[in-house]
This record gives C-alpha cells, sequence and structure tokens, in this order.
C-alpha cells in the first residue's frame, strides 16, 4: 500500500444533469458531501457545506479538539445553508449529508450526518464506521426488517437527518477512532454504496494500492452498475507517520466550481420536512415526499410500513392457501380417476375384482376391493395363480368381470 497518499474523485455519473456531490482531501481533513433539493439547490447545499468545513483543515493537538471544531464546522454549514435559503428562496428545501475526518496524532475524528459513508479497511477487513441517518435503517437497527429488504424498501431514500434549513441545531454523529499505518479510509456518497456491494468495494480497494488508481475504479465500478447518482470517492492511506496530506489539497464536485444562484429560475418551492427525502431514482420524487407536516410524518411512514408489512403477509398467506387449494384439487381430481379404473387380483384367498390402481401414496392404499368371488386361488393352475397375485388390469369393470369368468372357467 503506498505510504502517505489519498485521492478524492467525483463523477456526476449517466443520468443527473448536474453534480450535486462535493469532495475534498487536505492535509489533515478530508469530507464528502451529498446535496439534495433538486437541480437548482444540492449542488448549492453540499458546497456551502464543504466550503465551510474545509475551515477545519489544520493540526489539532488532541482529537477532543479537533472533535469539537470539527462539529462546530458542521452546525456552522448548517447556519451558513439556512441564511442562504433566506437570501435565496428560490432553493427552499435544500439539504446535505456530510461525512468527514481529522487526522490527529494516530487517531481519526469523525463527523457523520445522513447517508454518506465511512469506511475502514484494515488487515483485509471492510468495515462500516457510520450509520446512515435513513428510514429503513431505523426499521433495520429494530429488526422490523432485514437488511436485503432495506436495498429495496420504496423508502429506503428517506433520509432522518441532514444539514439544511430545517433544524437549527441538527444531530451530528461525532467520535474518535484509534488508526494504525496500513489503515485505509473511504470516505463516499451513496452513488457508490447504493450501487456497489460490499464486497465489490472490498475487492477493489484490496486489489488497487495506489488511491488514485482504487478511487477512479471505485467510481468505475458504479459506471459499470448504470451510476443513477452522483458517485464521489474519497481514499486516505495512513502510513507510518500516521498522516496521509494531500499535497496541494484538492476540491471535487460541486465545491471545485464558484458558487452560483439562480435567482431567475421559477420553481415550486418545497419545504424540506425534518424527514427528508434523498432521491436515488431517475424519476422525479413526488411532491407529497415534502410535505410540511414533518411532526407526523415519521409516524405516517411507519403507518405505511406496517401496512406495506400486512399485504405482503397477506400475499403470501394467500398465495400458500393457492398452493394448498391446487394441491388438492389435483389430488380429489387424481384420486376420483383411480375410482374409474379396474384390476384383478388376490383377496382372503380368493380372487377378486377391486376398484382403484395398484399404486399407492405412501401408506394410503388407491384401490378398495370392488367384489370378492368364489375362485378359490388353490384352485388355479400354478401359472394363473401367479398371475392373480400380481393383479391384472382392466379396462373397465366389464373387462375384470370376463377376467374373472375366464378364471372360473379355468379353474374348473
Amino acid at each position: 500500500m503506498a505510504p502517505g497518499n489519498s485521492a478524492a474523485v467525483s463523477h456526476v455519473g449517466k443520468i443527473r444533469a448536474n453534480n450535486q456531490d462535493s469532495g475534498y482531501a487536505g492535509e489533515y481533513l478530508f469530507v464528502v458531501a451529498d446535496g439534495m433539493g433538486g437541480h437548482a439547490g444540492g449542488d448549492v447545499a453540499s458546497a456551502i457545506a464543504v466550503k465551510r468545513i474545509i475551515e477545519t483543515d489544520r493540526q489539532f493537538a488532541s482529537g477532543t479538539d479537533a472533535e469539537f471544531a470539527l462539529h462546530t464546522a458542521l452546525t456552522a454549514a448548517n447556519a451558513q445553508l439556512a441564511e442562504t435559503v433566506f437570501d435565496h428562496s428560490e432553493l427552499t428545501g435544500m439539504g446535505t449529508t456530510v461525512s468527514g475526518l481529522v487526522l490527529v496524532n494516530g487517531q481519526v475524528v469523525i463527523a457523520h450526518i445522513g447517508d454518506s459513508r465511512i469506511y475502514l479497511l484494515r488487515q483485509g477487513e471492510l468495515t462500516q464506521v457510520t450509520a446512515d441517518h435513513t428510514f429503513v435503517q431505523r426499521l433495520v437497527d429494530s429488526g422490523r426488517i432485514t437488511e436485503e429488504e432495506a436495498a429495496v424498501h420504496p423508502r429506503r431514500s428517506v433520509l432522518m437527518r441532514v444539514l439544511g434549513d430545517v433544524d437549527a441545531t441538527p444531530e451530528i454523529d461525532t467520535s474518535i477512532m484509534a488508526t494504525q499505518p496500513g489503515d485505509r479510509w473511504l470516505l463516499c456518497s451513496d452513488g457508490l454504496s447504493s450501487y456497489v456491494s460490499h464486497d465489490k468495494i472490498l475487492s477493489t480497494l484490496t486489489s488497487f494500492e495506489d488511491t488514485d488508481a482504487a478511487a477512479d475504479r471505485l467510481v468505475k465500478d458504479a459506471l459499470d452498475q448504470g451510476a443513477p447518482d452522483n458517485v464521489t470517492v474519497v481514499l486516505v492511506d495512513i502510513d507510518e507517520s500516521g498522516v496521509s496530506a494531500h499535497t496541494p489539497p484538492v476540491t471535487v464536485g460541486s465545491a471545485a466550481s464558484p458558487l452560483v444562484f439562480d435567482g431567475d429560475t421559477v420553481r415550486k418551492p418545497l419545504r424540506l420536512p425534518a424527514l427528508l427525502l434523498h432521491p436515488l431514482k431517475v424519476t422525479k420524487a413526488d411532491d407529497s415526499h415534502f410535505e410540511p407536516e414533518s411532526d407526523g410524518y415519521l409516524n405516517e411512514l411507519i403507518l405505511e410500513d406496517r401496512r406495506r408489512a400486512r399485504r405482503r403477509r397477506i400475499t403470501w398467506l394467500v398465495g400458500i392457501i393457492l398452493v394448498v387449494l391446487a394441491i388438492l384439487t389435483g389430488s380429489i381430481a387424481t384420486y376420483q380417476w383411480t375410482q374409474t379404473r379396474f384390476f384383478v387380483g388376490a383377496s382372503g384367498g380368493n380372487v377378486a375384482i377391486y376398484r382403484g390402481v395398484q399404486q399407492g401414496i405412501g401408506p394410503i392404499s388407491l384401490s378398495t376391493v370392488y367384489r370378492t368371488t368364489s375362485i378359490d386361488l388353490d384352485e388355479l393352475p400354478s401359472y394363473s395363480r401367479t398371475t392373480v397375485e400380481d393383479t391384472i388390469n382392466a379396462t373397465d369393470l366389464e373387462d375384470a368381470e370376463r377376467i374373472v369368468e375366464q378364471l372360473s372357467d379355468v379353474s374348473n
């Protein structure tokens, strides 16, 4: 693994008209932000946040100092977003996720809000360090749905927390972790994590020693999946000194360009509720997802999920019932058909006519004695007696009676 190396790459993807992601790789600070709020807002939101947070790219005396500074920077970015919306009402509803880390004396200080992610690759094992602030993640954490169900859940794009103009004091996750030489840290927007599997990310990170090559390959992996969303990747390798400075610092995505406010753009103002929809699909989100009834939105989503789970259980139950009914119907029809068949066999030492077929289903017999004749098996020639014991098929009852008459003649 190349020592003291880092990289930052951002791609608009194959579907989006503009890049709403921003990324930064500096001397001590590394950040990924994923904006939202439509064509005129997402890029502005992520750029404002990253440009403000970049001010913390400096050396800190301790991890505690860095944690405080990083948290303060995100809170200040949140306030700046609110002020921007106040001055530019056309940007109402914009917001951004932020995942950032600062390197301090063998430690990594993390600040995180939203569904961008930070991973740690250590000794061949890839671990997701941050937790997604999404509605479906809450369902997973509570044990109500599985990770597999979360991946296809219709509300998987609903965010519970972001920086924006809706909460003056957003809840930001911060932590301090030890890092060691050989560690590789990955920061990425959900344009990567939502479309490239955990195993594929691990394979790429372990296959490329050079961070630039690894970052480029991760973006290519997302593009190979169609890349409907913007993709931003920041990679950080820790060397023996515990640092991974990118000299000079590099900014990618929307933060790499000057801020542009298109005040003449006419669009429907959208109020971003406390629960935010971060679009993962190409299609435009339904406006009802942005209704300002934030207090009851979570309850409504939970109720909707319960209804969805109930519908899923009912569908499975109906399906099982239909399968059982089909099996029963088929079984009844098959049994009824067997009762139109006849054969001649032995019963209690005498020749008998049986209704049904010789085969059975496990211990269940599909034949019954229709009529026992007075013909004694011992009176039959050896060949005829063996044939009867092995059973003789008849096309119908009349044919069975004819076979019995022939055996009666032989016995006499």
